[in-house]
C-alpha cells in the first residue's frame, strides 16, 4: 500500500526558509514520478515543483522557480522541498502527490496518491 507522509511545515516570516519531507513507504519512490502541490483557502490546488522518475527532470510552477528546490534521497525513499525567500502568498497546506509513469511533470494535482499535507504559514 503507497503512503505518503508529509513534514517539515510550521510558521515563519518572511524571507525565511523551510524544507518540507515527505516519506514515502509501500513503493519505490523512485519509480514514480513526485511532486509538491499547495492549497491555500479558497484557491484552487497549484503544483509547485515535480520531479520525475529516478529525477532525470525537474518542474517548477513560475511562482516559486528560483526559491523552491526539490529533490529526492532514493536510499532514503524520501521527496524534499526545500523553500526559501519565502512569502506570505506562499501560505497554503502543501502534499506530496506520487504517480506511476506515464507521468508529466506540469500536473502533479492530478497525481493518484496524496499525502494528509502539512501546513506552511509564512507572515509579512
Amino acid at each position: 500500500q503507497v503512503r505518503l507522509q508529509e513534514s517539515g511545515g510550521g510558521s515563519v516570516q518572511a524571507g525565511g526558509s523551510l524544507r518540507l519531507s515527505c516519506a514515502a513507504s509501500g513503493y519505490t519512490s523512485s519509480s514514480y514520478c513526485m511532486g509538491w502541490v499547495r492549497q491555500a483557502p479558497g484557491k484552487e490546488r497549484e503544483g509547485v515543483a515535480a520531479i520525475y522518475v529516478g529525477g532525470r527532470s525537474t518542474f517548477y510552477a513560475d511562482s516559486v522557480k528560483g526559491r523552491f528546490t526539490i529533490y529526492r534521497d532514493n536510499a532514503k525513499n524520501t521527496l524534499y522541498l526545500q523553500m526559501n525567500s519565502l512569502k506570505p502568498e506562499d501560505t497554503a497546506k502543501y502534499y506530496c502527490a506520487a504517480d506511476q509513469p506515464p507521468c508529466t511533470l506540469t500536473n502533479a494535482e492530478t497525481y493518484y496518491y496524496w499525502g494528509q499535507g502539512t501546513q506552511v504559514t509564512v507572515s509579512s
